[in-house]
């Protein structure tokens, strides 16, 4: 397995530097003039002649990439140009934003999607079957603005003042302000902290657990049901119809025929002998929907006030700041590596031929 593992990270590494190469690439090619991007319309060509300079974006591109390419393996991402920062401490800050939202939309996705794959493929042709289906084709086809729209309003205006209230945009209550893990536990200040610790804290719920911060963890969790909702209804439609083919197709398989005239219970044949073989291509939708997620939902951390990667990557090439682009980019596609990495690794465990071969 160790052996397996090892080929795939091997695997990986021509892959990210070859998205890095594309990304440097495409930055260059788009047209227009980042000087005036940031600086507007009215700067002077000797400012702009200056601020090229300064930027070392008057070099050949061969140049400019060998430079990026030794900063990127030091760890520095460049420096952001709209925002004027450190893009490495940008994408510290907004990538936990874009991790919960993520993670919360694919748990959203996972818990509902499978069983109502399973039921339906059980329970073929039924009521539920058809139902469910309907429900699934009417989740895929929703756009996300308009979901995420209507959600708000149902939600934050409509059920306003009663109990199923809730909080139509940002990650918290306005005003609240919570303490961060390594400041409960001493081990820093907000001036003095690491970016690993930020980089912790900036994800609410997990500060939540770790600071035993209950109103911190139900406020964090009351605005995430809204966006993980409205960006994980498109995964949980696409989980559920994949799992109800995958769990159709095993059960007229000869080995499930043959697990029922041995007289094991309806539950054994269909968990055990039926779902469990049926898992691998549920798995690869999985990990390419949360791959998706990890990429940023422009549109949903724009209607609910999250200034995740998503956003940021709107920001930056908007405003031609090519480092913050390149970065945003680079951190989404090593995202998308590690978790078909993941998904490669659980497909060994799952089906022990995958990594004989």
């Amino acid at each position: 397995m160790s052996n397996f593992v090892l080929r795939r990270i091997f695997l990986a590494i021509p892959v990210l530097l070859g998205i890095i190469a594309i990304t440097f690439a495409l930055g260059r090619m788009i047209p227009g003039d980042p000087c005036r991007a940031i600086l507007g319309e009215k700067a002077s060509q000797a400012v702009c002649d200056a601020f090229i300079e300064r930027l070392g974006l008057n070099k050949s591109i061969p140049e400019q990439f060998t430079i990026y390419l030794s900063n990127v393996v030091s760890g520095d991402l460049g420096v952001s140009l709209r925002f004027g920062r450190s893009v490495t401490d940008l994408l510290v800050e907004r990538i936990p934003v874009t991790v919960e939202l993520a993670v919360s939309a694919l748990i959203f996705a996972v818990i509902l999607g499978i069983p109502l794959g399973i039921i339906s493929a059980y329970r073929y042709n039924s009521t539920i079957d058809v139902a469910t289906m309907l429900g699934a084709n009417i989740g895929v086809s929703m756009p996300v603005f308009w979901l995420g729209l209507m959600l708000a309003f149902l939600f934050g205006v409509i059920l306003k003042d009663t109990p199923f209230a809730l909080p139509p945009s940002g990650r918290l209550t306005a005003g609240a302000n919570y303490p961060a893990f390594y400041e409960v536990w001493g081990l820093a200040t907000t001036d003095t902290a690491s970016g690993f610790m930020i980089f912790v804290s900036r994800l609410n719920v997990l500060n939540a657990v770790l600071t035993l911060n209950g109103t911190l963890f139900l406020d964090t969790l009351r605005h995430l049901v809204l966006p993980a909702m409205a960006v994980g209804t498109i995964p949980l439609s696409i989980i559920a119809r994949m799992t109800r083919s995958s769990v159709l197709e095993v059960l007229n398989q000869d080995y499930v025929r043959t697990a029922r005239s041995k007289g094991l219970s309806e539950y054994a044949v269909v968990m055990r002998h039926a779902v469990s073989n049926a898992l691998l291509p549920v798995v690869t939708i999985i990990g390419l929907s949360f791959g998706g997620l990890m990429s940023g939902a422009v549109l949903t951390e724009t209607i609910f006030g999250y200034a995740g990667i998503g956003k940021t990557l709107f920001e930056g090439i908007t405003a031609r700041d090519y480092s913050l682009v390149q970065g945003v980019t680079l951190v989404t596609a090593a995202a998308f590596v590690i978790i078909n990495l993941i998904v490669d690794i659980i497909y060994g465990y799952l089906d022990p031929r995958i990594r004989l071969s």
